[in-house]
Parts: structure tokens; sequence; C-alpha cells
């Protein structure tokens, strides 16, 4: 184990260790991979799939960047987080996964930066001399829990061994193959509070009668190793199994109840 979160903010990458890819698991294909890879080369994303020429994260990036990516091949594209600007223990962009790259201080420098997210089309983009004016618009937005992050775009490549600080998994994934293939990255790994909620306690109205009940087939207790049976089970609209994601990081964080 590392030492425990930053103490700083940092850029972190959220992502589902144990959601399916290929032949196995997103975190097995990050091993192999020694680099963290855009959705335009996955093919897989926690928002919308639309990294294809023409598609709407396609015209986002060129708008965001000025046509800089437009030819590009896929593996030169930035990929995607947020600024943790709060050193939030789970990361920086809950929304779109359980476990996160911590990424080094310097990757910031060359990482660029807007609010809201960029399905928004944001007109404040820019480097880390915009992240004070882009954390306060974040901090006053009002908007939930899910949707208020400052997001993070990093240019130039994310390799676990030179870039990142630390991988950091829910402690429900400690002793599985998820993190035994996470010490394979070539850096830290670390544990978080941990997501947990009981599935009768999550409010249907926040993602609908249907995710709630789809909730509650899934047991008793959903942690993100239940959300993760269910997506790699190819039983339920995937679409579905990530609203069910939204309910457990909405109400499931176990540091914020042990507080409460």
């Amino acid at each position: 184990m590392s030492d425990g979160p930053a103490a700083q903010p940092t850029v972190t990458l959220q992502f589902h260790p144990d959601w399916p890819h290929e032949d196995g698991l997103v975190i097995e294909s990050m091993a192999r991979d020694g680099r963290y890879r855009s959705q335009f080369e996955t093919g897989i994303s926690n928002g919308g799939l639309t990294a294809h020429p023409g598609g709407d994260r396609w015209r986002w990036e060129s708008r965001l960047f000025g046509g800089r990516y437009d030819n590009a091949p896929p593996d030169d594209r930035p990929v995607y987080g947020a600024w943790n600007r709060r050193c939030d223990p789970y990361g920086g962009a809950i929304r779109f996964g359980s476990a996160y790259l911590r990424l080094r201080p310097e990757v910031a420098e060359r990482s660029t930066f807007c609010f809201p997210d960029s399905v928004f089309e944001p007109v404040d983009v820019g480097g880390p001399e915009l992240l004070e004016r882009l954390c306060r618009m974040a901090d006053e937005s009002g908007l939930d829990d899910l949707d208020e992050c400052v997001e993070a775009h990093v240019h130039g490549g994310v390799r676990f061994e030179t870039d990142v600080d630390a991988v950091v998994l829910d402690p429900c994934f400690a002793g599985t193959p998820v993190e035994e293939a996470a010490r394979l990255l070539g850096c830290a790994v670390e544990m978080h509070p941990g997501f947990r909620v009981a599935s009768d306690a999550i409010d249907s109205a926040y993602r609908g009668e249907e995710v709630g009940a789809l909730a509650r087939s899934l047991g008793t207790e959903l942690t993100p190793r239940v959300v993760g049976d269910a997506a790699r089970s190819g039983q339920h609209d995937p679409q579905d199994v990530k609203r069910v994601w939204h309910c457990l990081a909405r109400f499931g964080r176990v540091a914020e109840s042990q507080r409460g």
C-alpha cells in the first residue's frame, strides 16, 4: 500500500476496473497496455459512445482544441479526467467509476481544463492558469455531486510507470484479481474508504423506478463489485447498469455515512 491520498489537488482519471473489455476486465487491459487509452482507442466509455469521426465527442474536441486532433490518430488524442479540487479520497469525477488513477503533479502542466463538462460545449477552456476560476464556477454551480467536476484533458499520453502516483481502488476489490492486475501497472496501489449502500435505500426518483428496481434485483447491498458483476453478465441494458452505478456513487460513499 501507498501512504494515502494526495494532500494537494491533482488530476484524476476515473474508471470501472472490473467492467468488461475485450476478453477480460478493464484493469487487465490497462495492465497489458502499460498506458491509459482514450475512448477513441478503446471504443468504451462511462459516458456517451460518440468517439468517432463526425460523432459528438469528435465535434466537441474539434471545438475545444481548435481542430488540433481532427486528423490525428486515436492514440494521439487526449484522455479525460477531472481536477480533484477538493482532494476527495474517491477521486474527482465519481460519476465515471469506482477507481481512479492519481496523476503526478507535473502532468497538470500539459493538461487543459473546462467547466462545465464538454458535453455542454463550455466556453471556459484553458490550461492550469484557468483553474482558480473554473473551481470557483464549479463550487458555485449548485449541480449534483456527480455533475460538478472540473473536467481535465491530459495531452501527450498517460503511462502508468511515469505519470501515475497511484491507482486507487474500492476496498471490495482487496485480494481479488482486480487488485492483482492493479499491482502490475507499475505504480502504487491504494484503497479509498469504499462505496456501499442498501439497495432499498436508493431513492428511485434519482435515476428512475426501473433503475431502482434493477438495483434491488442485484441484492440487498450494492458495492462496485456487485455492479461490475451485473455489467459483465450481459443480462441488463448497459445504460441501466451505468445508472445503477450513479445511484451507488451518489448515495453510497462510506466515508460520508460514517461522518453522519
